[in-house]
């Protein structure tokens, strides 16, 4: 099998590796273009299509929709038991994936309600691919994810309406109610992964000092412990916020709710037992990440009721949460589905670390002194950039090479 052909015989190959390429892409490019206007110059990206639209579209339906494409395509099969998507449909999502790329970036050369028809087609098709598999064991948990990539497909849409300049569009809505929704739906997975993975590896470490807690008995000292009622309302705020941003209700709802949604969230992952695993950067990040949401939450409904930057809230949330859990899932999950040890590479453990510090520097430049803009806002972008590039050359030969040998 060569490299090209496994690429494309599993999900989380093709699509992590076009995450972490756009990435650091994409971040890169508007680094330069922050910097070009940082220093009095000019530069159009792209063409005939606002820069921080095309920035923020980018980030999150091209960036974010292919690292959830990965997960989805990889994982959904496990939760169901249903056949994994074969080559035909990953050559197929993955050339509709870059044509919504080379569609927004054209804008303006290729007629605009065909970009926009481009970059939309993406989702309904992951979509279709993921209904398909979940039909088969269609859990309400899971559907709950199938809904809100929908949710997140009409926020892009009415992102691509304001470009059109077609009723019922709404750019800053749609961007910020999709980041709404990711986050949403890191809230799922992430409160499913994170204390299970936890719990995996402390009770391995007490099997080994021949002192292993009951697995069975729910609380079992020593282990991370769930609050299903913090669960469901760390859930349901998540998904009300997703909601209410992205069909533009009143900002005192999607403030009650975005707080709400911190204050569940702190307190659903205090409970984790993070500082057990420590020592592992690999869980810690999802720690971190999961935290970074919450603080993220409360930043954004603070800034919904006038407090602080509500440009900065959005960012830390969107650097620092989706940042932070992309690389962490991402990369746990290359190593895991690729036969090799759960164990960070060194590039990737830094890369976990620069993507928060990336996230503080961002909420700074937008909440600080108007002095701080513009080079807080480049060197953030810059260490984001930088992070998925210690990414992609640590694990790029594990997406584009056979399973490890066990």
């Amino acid at each position: 099998m060569t490299a090209l052909t496994r690429l494309f015989s599993e999900g989380f190959r093709i699509f992590f590796l076009l995450a972490g390429l756009w990435g650091a892409l994409a971040m890169l490019i508007w680094g330069l273009w922050l910097a070009v206007h940082a220093f009095g110059g000019m530069m159009d990206l792209p063409a005939d299509l606002p820069p921080q639209w095309w920035h923020g579209h980018e980030m999150i339906f091209g960036f974010g929709s292919a690292a959830a494409a990965g997960f989805l395509l990889t994982a959904v099969p496990n939760w169901t038991g249903a056949a994994s998507a074969g080559p035909r449909f990953l050559i197929a999502a993955a050339a509709l994936w870059l044509a919504g790329r080379i569609g927004l970036w054209l804008w303006g050369i290729v007629p605009g309600p065909l970009a926009a028809a481009l970059a939309l087609a993406f989702l309904p098709l992951l979509a279709a691919r993921i209904w398909a598999m979940l039909r088969q064991a269609p859990k309400p948990a899971n559907l709950m994810v199938l809904a809100l990539v929908g949710l997140i497909w009409l926020a892009e849409a009415r992102v691509m309406l304001d470009a059109l300049g077609w009723p019922l569009g709404e750019a800053v809505a749609g961007l910020h109610g999709a980041l709404a929704a990711l986050i949403a739906l890191i809230v799922i997975v992430g409160g499913r992964i994170t204390p299970a993975f936890t719990r995996n590896v402390l009770a391995r470490k007490a099997m080994l000092a021949g002192a292993a807690p009951d697995l069975g008995k729910a609380g079992a000292p020593g282990l991370p412990v769930s609050l299903p009622q913090a669960d469901r309302v760390a859930i349901g705020a998540a998904i009300t916020a997703a909601v209410a941003i992205t069909l533009g209700l009143p900002d005192a709802l999607i403030g009650a709710a975005e707080l709400t949604l911190g204050t569940a969230q702190l307190l659903r992952i205090a409970r984790w037992r993070g500082w057990s695993v420590r020592s592992e950067p690999i869980l810690v990040v999802l720690h971190g990440a999961m935290a970074l949401v919450g603080v993220g939450a409360l930043l954004q409904g603070l800034a919904a009721f006038g407090i602080g930057s509500e440009i900065g809230a959005m960012h830390f949330s969107a650097v620092g949460g989706v940042g932070t859990m992309v690389m962490g899932v991402m990369s746990r999950a290359t190593l895991g589905h690729t036969g090799r040890p759960l164990v960070a590479p060194f590039p990737v453990a830094l890369a976990y670390a620069l993507i928060p510090v990336a996230a503080l520097l961002r909420w700074i430049a937008a909440a600080g002194p108007l002095a701080l803009y513009y080079p807080g806002t480049i060197l953030a972008a810059t260490l984001w950039a930088f992070a998925f590039v210690l990414f992609l050359i640590a694990l790029a030969p594990a997406l584009l090479g056979p399973r490890a040998r066990s």
